[in-house]
């Protein structure tokens, strides 16, 4: 109450209402350690409900972690302080994830808990034996993501996962009745999850239901029916304690009410000595644990160890000259690398499709966790969320498969990897017109430029199988950003005619063609377009206007490259092209305005894939017409 009226802004109602529920948890439940935030067998809190994210910082001040003191809560949403308006993730300081778009935090706690399930599979039970708790609204409920989240979680089973509902029925626009009359426990148990109704505000109905959810054989979820902004007289139950400080005059009301007689930021030495108590309890419980467990680690196998094998496997493709998808490439180089012990597949329903299951895996199915993929169903946002929760839980490296086109119900998730910056891969296919038949409503346009536009995340887009297993192996090794890796259905001829010991997709772009010596133009292009790049330049060459091709997987590698290197690429001729199957503004950034961008700024058609390419003008005849005129 006292930060949010510092701040002047922020949402006072949510932790109030919610004091009592989180104070049961932390006193007499949650496994935790203050010392050490990171220990593996700690039970995970999320806070979905991310606005409230005072409760979260209150916590964790009170409790003795190191990461929160008082003066960050006094500087509650200010610049570079760790308490920020919603939860952002930290390593090691008890912020497990960064919440705030509402929902999110369900499908990483599903995450956790599948992650919880794989590890005691791997490691045992006596070691790892921990659950998750997420504190989730109103709001999240209302989310789509929740409706996949909850329904997966039902489905696998998922006995160490705990919702703690925040059933105040408020929300920003007034009473929820205004928007939403479902009938919840239904919900729930439909889902195949228990459901318990409490008063939140009554500590022993508290206890007893958490107590109840430790031996569940299912997920279970608590209605803690609260009131908002608890112990307001006049704010209490009301929409104007959500999301705005409660004014001093109302704050010298609620000190009065609750007998609180202490200036903002004190806390009296009694009261905060119990919740250190509460705190060194959790941490010497920990470190018993860690003690007696801690010469059982698993040691997960690196991308080292597979080194040979892709080498190998690169070779043997260096000598097959036939067209290949590059979706069938990426499940050349998964039958390889799927025997790392903590890469976890999936895909939303499209395993076949986006070639992401191998035989080499096994599927993780209700009662059993010793598999390494994961049939999340048509549930997309979810998938990218539950994957969130799998990269922060421990050394997993999820990937997840769909088509391009739906990483639009991806997104958020993609979003939030990229800001806590997770090692999560997303297999995107059928990446273009060049997927034919099933239409625009298939067919990505603005798709590639918006990924690319995410800070921190690598949108890869391979042109043949080298390039495809270099954009994997490059996904794999870099631990503090996300990859998109973006394949065709279509078969594309090769483009790169030797291996080479260097991963040079790492460079985000490179040469792969020249066709003289005195070049008149630079060719970009990405994908499936690279090799129409390279049959230009060879029709070209014919007419004695030479060019080189160069080839651009990464452009956020690119951009990150020397300035010398850069110029190497673009600045060696005036007219610069570009050829991409997508929307064209984005490319001339390195074309600039006097260059030629060859692509698509409509949406696409139905029809077999070469024409709907002719139908764009995206073919050899046109593109070089065009670009003779311009010379």
């Amino acid at each position: 109450m006292d930060a949010v009226q510092k701040a002047s802004s922020g949402h006072p109602g949510m932790p109030m209402g919610m004091a009592d529920v989180i104070t049961v948890l932390f006193k007499d439940f949650l496994n935790f350690n203050p010392k050490n935030p990171s220990w593996i067998n700690r039970d995970r809190f999320v806070l979905s409900a991310g606005h409230g994210s005072m409760l979260l910082y209150s916590i964790l001040y009170l409790t003795g972690y190191k990461s929160v003191s008082i003066d960050d809560i006094k500087n509650f949403r200010q610049l570079n302080c760790i308490c920020a308006g919603h939860p952002e993730y930290h390593p090691n300081t008890g912020i497990e994830t960064t919440t705030g778009p509402l929902g999110q935090g369900i499908s990483n706690a599903v995450g956790f808990a599948i992650s919880e399930e794989i590890l005691k599979k791997k490691l045992g039970n006596k070691k790892i034996n921990h659950k998750t708790y997420v504190l989730a609204g109103d709001g999240c409920l209302m989310e789509g993501i929740s409706h996949e989240s909850l329904s997966l979680a039902g489905h696998l089973k998922l006995k160490n996962l705990i919702l703690l509902f925040d059933n105040n029925s408020i929300s920003i626009d007034g009473p929820t009745n205004l928007a939403v009359s479902d009938d919840h426990e239904k919900r729930f148990k439909s889902y195949g999850w228990d459901y318990i109704k409490i008063n939140g505000h009554n500590h022993k109905e508290i206890f007893k239901a958490l107590k109840k959810t430790q031996k569940s054989k299912r997920p279970v979820a608590i209605s803690c029916k609260t009131t908002i902004g608890y112990g307001s007289p006049n704010k209490s139950g009301k929409a104007s304690s959500h999301g705005s400080p409660l004014g001093e005059d109302e704050i010298k009301l609620i000190r009065k009410k609750l007998k609180w007689d202490y200036e903002p930021f004190s806390i009296p030495n009694e009261l905060l000595s119990r919740w250190e108590k509460i705190g060194k309890i959790a941490s010497q419980k920990a470190k018993k644990h860690e003690i007696k467990y801690q010469k059982k680690n698993f040691n997960f196998k690196n991308l080292n160890s597979f080194t040979n094998s892709i080498e190998k496997i690169k070779k043997n493709y260096l000598n097959n000259s036939k067209p290949l998808a590059t979706r069938k490439s990426s499940e050349i180089f998964l039958e390889i690398i799927s025997k790392l012990p903590n890469l976890i597949g999936g895909s939303a329903d499209l395993a076949g499709s986006n070639n992401t299951k191998t035989k080499n895996h096994k599927i993780i199915k209700p009662g059993d966790f010793s598999g390494n993929y994961i049939h999340y169903g048509v549930r997309e946002h979810a998938m990218c969320g539950i994957m969130n929760g799998i990269a922060l839980h421990s050394n997993f490296i999820p990937y997840g498969g769909t088509f391009l086109i739906f990483s639009d119900y991806c997104k958020p998730s993609i979003r939030l990897a990229a800001m806590m910056k997770q090692r999560v891969i997303y297999v995107f296919t059928h990446d273009s017109i060049g997927l034919g038949e099933d239409g625009p409503t298939h067919q990505p346009i603005e798709q590639l430029t918006s990924l690319r536009s995410i800070p921190n995340l690598n949108v890869f887009r391979p042109s043949d199988t080298l390039e495809t297993f270099e954009c994997w192996q490059l996904a794999l090794e870099s631990q503090n950003t996300p990859s998109v890796i973006a394949l065709t259905r279509q078969g594309i001829n090769p483009v790169r005619l030797k291996n080479s010991s260097k991963n040079k997709s790492s460079a985000g772009a490179y040469e792969i063609l020249r066709t003289g010596d005195n070049i008149s133009l630079t060719i970009l292009a990405t994908g499936s377009e690279t090799s129409l790049a390279v049959d230009i330049g060879h029709k070209l060459a014919i007419d004695g206007v030479y060019s080189k091709i160069i080839s651009m997987p990464c452009h956020k590698l690119f951009d990150q490259q020397s300035e010398g290197y850069k110029n190497k690429i673009l600045g060696e001729t005036n007219l610069v092209v570009s050829v991409e199957a997508s929307e064209t503004h984005y490319w001339k950034k390195y074309t600039g305005k006097d260059g030629l961008n060859f692509g698509i700024d409509n949406f696409g058609k139905s029809a077999p894939y070469q024409k709907i390419y002719n139908h764009f003008e995206l073919d050899s005849e046109t593109i070089i017409k065009k670009i003779k005129e311009k010379l």
